[in-house]
């Protein structure tokens, strides 16, 4: 840790420890704030802004806000926040990532600092992973901000909500969400409202291509009514490397449709899958390129009937003909994208979730859609761009949450100039995290299953993919253990599944959905002591990955959905050789071993060096991934300079009088030239 805290920023023990005056701060104003009445308690907010208008700093505020906060949680939602939580709060708000254990209430602790940083009234954005999580937060947390006096607000990719707990939901889903737990959140106290209102509450939730979309078409905008955020204040992002890091190799691009081209996708859909891989093209999969070799050239050239390629006269099909060789070689169907309702939808490779509406860009979508037989959608023109470093380096202030900050530790340093702090868990962890065991075969992973269905301990299985999800789903089947699959295709029965995935014996089989964001109560939903104690005694929740996923991050988030908050747990990963992670960076002295030994298909292989060989694959893939991400940025960067000079004078364009309007258009026409446009 001494070697990450000096060069990257990670505090130790010792920062922490400086926190624990404010801690106990906090602590000595509980009796005082636990003897104000409701209206008391609300009327701190309005007391609060008063002192902030008179001078006091928001650090001055921090001790009575905290103390606010903990309060009004324990009177709406029976939770009083730990001290471990007091010291999250404190890190958020001074702009740095709180590095939390999964199940320690990293939802609870971003309610500290959001509504200190809320009380100067210029807004505060939750960012989430999803949709779902920022309806579920606004609504769970919402209660806490109402009884301060603070509006709530939740953006959705297709509408917009205030918290109202005088809204009224559908019986049938409220009857619903009582029977699943609290993971069934659909509509229950959220009032529909413009996207203007819901950036005008004092604390508004919503995912981070829905803050990132909406600043793109603020500055499309046409009339100031138009516009929908008021600026970037102070950012909390819950999961922050997975929005951070993962998904920053993806910029945020709106775009229109621009020429039609689909039968020239058609065409090399029809043409790729007759050339062969290694004779006719070559496949890079560290670099995830595919590339023609000179027998490949010469063979599309005779289909074609065209001397030279790459001549003018050929050019024209070599985009499309490389995007359809990058469908067929490099994209598989539920794996990559699922086809449904006779289209191509994403599948979010570090959720798991179906995208729907977002589109790979460079007419790769289509040649997708070309290889699946559907309709061939235009190809598009960009209109308006930004990467998420760029976006989120607009807030004057920004902080996040995960359980695995250290693991991108150099990344936030250099790019977001973010630091970590590592707080302590409120108990001991007791969940045991076994060696990696190397197999042949899903044989293995069936029966480790068995045995512990058998002696009653509830299994959650991680795979990689929707289509490894439903072969071992198959193979479970004919080994007569029961089970639940879970999956971007049946998602939405998500709520129900997960909610009971802590029953004695219940076996649950799950894409990377299953990864973020959610709590397994052990002995099922609703909470009972007694069916509890059944599954502790059965060893708790045994977490079983079937392949490490290339993001360290995403095995940990795997792993902490058993031994939350003290509770027993085992989790262990089983890989096999044949996994896109060893196949590709898999060191060879493992498929040596395997081979010596002799070992049968269906017996795995537990050894130290396979997991520290499986780490070091890890480690070149975050490597790479780390340096596309640098590139990107390096670019965006060049554009990001252009982009706040036209944005900026678009601006002022936009909220100008009549009177400045014409100043402007002097500035940049001349007066002659402004009189006679206006005239």
């Amino acid at each position: 840790m001494g070697i990450l805290t000096k060069f990257f920023g990670i505090s130790g023990e010792a920062d922490i420890k400086k926190l624990q005056p404010i801690v106990e701060q906090i602590n000595s104003l509980e009796p005082e704030f636990e003897k104000l009445s409701t209206e008391e308690l609300k009327n701190k907010t309005g007391e609060f802004r008063k002192r902030i208008a008179d001078g006091a700093s928001l650090d001055d505020l921090l001790p009575e806000a905290f103390a606010a906060v903990r309060e009004a949680s324990k009177r709406t939602l029976g939770q009083r926040h730990y001290d471990v939580q007091l010291m999250g709060g404190i890190v958020l708000h001074q702009g740095k990532i709180a590095e939390m254990k999964t199940g320690e209430g990293k939802t609870l602790v971003a309610t500290l600092s959001a509504y200190l940083n809320a009380i100067s009234g210029e807004g505060v954005h939750i960012v989430t992973v999803n949709d779902y999580l920022s309806r579920r937060d606004a609504v769970w947390m919402g209660e806490i901000y109402n009884a301060l006096g603070l509006k709530t607000g939740v953006l959705n990719h297709d509408a917009s909500f205030l918290y109202d707990p005088a809204h009224e939901a559908n019986k049938e889903e409220d009857k619903e969400r009582d029977q699943l737990g609290s993971f069934k959140v659909v509509h229950e106290f959220l009032r529909p409202v413009t996207r203007r209102e819901a950036y005008a509450a004092d604390i508004t939730y919503g995912t981070n291509n829905e803050f990132g979309f909406d600043y793109l078409r603020d500055n499309m905008a046409y009339t100031e009514s138009q516009v929908s955020q008021r600026g970037h204040n102070f950012a909390i992002v819950d999961e922050v490397d997975s929005i951070l890091i993962d998904e920053a190799r993806t910029p945020l691009i709106i775009s229109m449709p621009d020429a039609e081209s689909g039968e020239l996708y058609k065409i090399f859909s029809k043409i790729v899958p007759r050339l062969k891989k290694e004779e006719d093209y070559k496949v890079d999969e560290k670099q995830k390129a595919a590339t023609l070799t000179e027998a490949g050239i010469e063979k599309i050239e005779s289909i074609l009937g065209i001397k030279d390629l790459y001549t003018e006269r050929g050019m024209r099909y070599v985009h499309h003909l490389e995007q359809a060789l990058r469908a067929q070689a490099l994209f598989e169907r539920d794996i990559n994208y699922v086809v449904k309702g006779g289209e191509v939808i994403i599948v979010d490779e570090f959720t798991g979730r179906l995208m729907p509406g977002r589109r790979w860009s460079d007419g790769l979508h289509q040649a997708i859609e070309a290889k699946e037989g559907v309709r061939v959608q235009q190809e598009s023109r960009t209109l308006a761009t930004i990467t998420f470093q760029n976006y989120f380096r607009l807030y004057k202030k920004l902080s996040g949450m995960t359980g695995t900050a250290s693991t991108s530790a150099e990344e936030f340093h250099k790019v977001y100039n973010l630091e970590a702090a590592e707080i302590p868990t409120n108990r001991p962890m007791v969940r045991l995290d076994m060696e990696d065991k190397v197999f042949r075969k899903f044989k293995a992973v069936a029966r480790e299953v068995k045995e512990r269905h058998e002696k009653g301990q509830p299994v959650l299985i991680g795979t990689v993919s929707i289509e490894k999800n439903e072969r071992l789903s198959a193979i479970l089947k004919r080994e007569g253990v029961p089970h639940e699959l879970l999956n971007a295709k049946n998602h939405e029965q998500e709520a129900e599944i997960i909610a009971q995935a802590g029953k004695k014996g219940r076996v649950t089989l799950a894409t990377n959905i299953a990864g973020r964001g959610v709590d397994i109560i052990l002995g099922g939903n609703p909470f009972s002591t007694v069916e509890s104690e059944k599954v502790k005694e059965a060893g708790g929740l045994y977490v079983l990955g079937t392949e490490r996923h290339e993001a360290r991050r995403i095995d940990n988030q795997l792993r902490g959905r058993s031994g939350r908050q003290g509770d027993p747990g085992e989790s262990q990963f089983f890989v096999s050789l044949e996994d896109d992670l060893m196949r590709i960076f898999g060191s060879e002295k493992i498929k040596n071993m395997m081979g010596s030994f002799g070992i049968p298909e269906d017996e795995p292989l537990e050894h130290k060096l396979v997991s520290n060989a499986i780490e070091s694959a890890q480690g070149k893939i975050e490597g790479l991934n780390f340096d596309a991400r640098k590139h990107l940025l390096e670019y965006d960067d060049v554009m990001n300079k252009q982009r706040k000079s036209v944005y900026e004078r678009r601006k002022k364009v936009l909220y100008s009088s009549d009177e400045e309007f014409k100043e402007i258009y002097k500035t940049y026409l001349g007066e002659e030239v402004t009189d006679e446009i206006l005239a």
